[in-house]
């Protein structure tokens, strides 16, 4: 998830016939800011587009799965692409704006890192559903939610990077890079990783990332 491979991944453009989602909504969303109804109807579309794929889910089960009919959903989102976007986009605001919060809360690129590590895995755990949207349907995305999502991401990428960097200069940038999308894959392995309970899968994946760190 999240980020993902969509670092380095080549621009895809959308079929002509996708919706495309105004960008001036995708500058405002966030999962703190969304209101409870619109955060449930989210939830229940994560689950939904997980277990089946964006494609493989219907505006009228949506709807249904939210206790409302599928027309009554255009009253919350414009389309299902738009729900996708703003699915996608919350959660890479959220990751970043977190993560730089706690960097800024930390004392030292160690107490950082250690920070970024506890707010991944804290979003990794919550948010199994997510993870596999954003990785099976990032294609998926309206042209301006990509690029959002895309801008996004490599911010909370380098968010990690300086602070590896930090922590041992001799490190080049594109190598803190690289080890931030390693840990990102051991962190994000959550929805395929579910035999621990969720606070001893914590502690497995805080050793690993501290290890792949030089924390330990």
């Amino acid at each position: 998830m999240i980020p993902l491979a969509v670092w380095e991944a080549p621009v895809r453009r959308a079929p002509s016939t996708l919706r495309r989602w105004p960008p001036i909504g995708l500058t405002t969303t966030n999962l703190d800011l969304v209101t409870p109804r619109r955060q449930q109807i989210l939830g229940i579309a994560a689950e939904l587009f997980a277990a089946r794929g964006f494609h493989g889910v219907s505006v009228a089960e949506l709807g249904s799965a939210c206790g409302i009919s599928g027309p009554a959903l255009y009253k919350h989102f414009e389309s299902k692409d738009a729900m996708l976007a703003e699915m996608l986009v919350s959660i890479s605001e959220t990751l970043l704006s977190q993560g730089r919060r706690r960097v800024e809360s930390a004392d030292g690129p160690r107490a950082a890192l250690e920070a970024l590590v506890e707010w991944h895995i804290e979003f990794a755990i919550d948010h199994r559903a997510l993870i596999v949207v954003q990785d099976r349907d990032w294609s998926s995305l309206p042209d301006e939610a990509r690029e959002r999502v895309r801008s996004l991401q490599r911010a909370y990428v380098d968010v990690w990077a300086d602070q590896v960097r930090l922590l041992d200069p001799a490190i080049t940038p594109e190598a803190a890079r690289t080890r931030a999308h390693v840990l990102f894959g051991l962190l994000n392995s959550t929805p395929h990783s579910g035999r621990l309970p969720d606070p001893q899968l914590h502690d497995v994946l805080r050793e690993m990332a501290h290890g792949a760190l030089g924390l330990s």
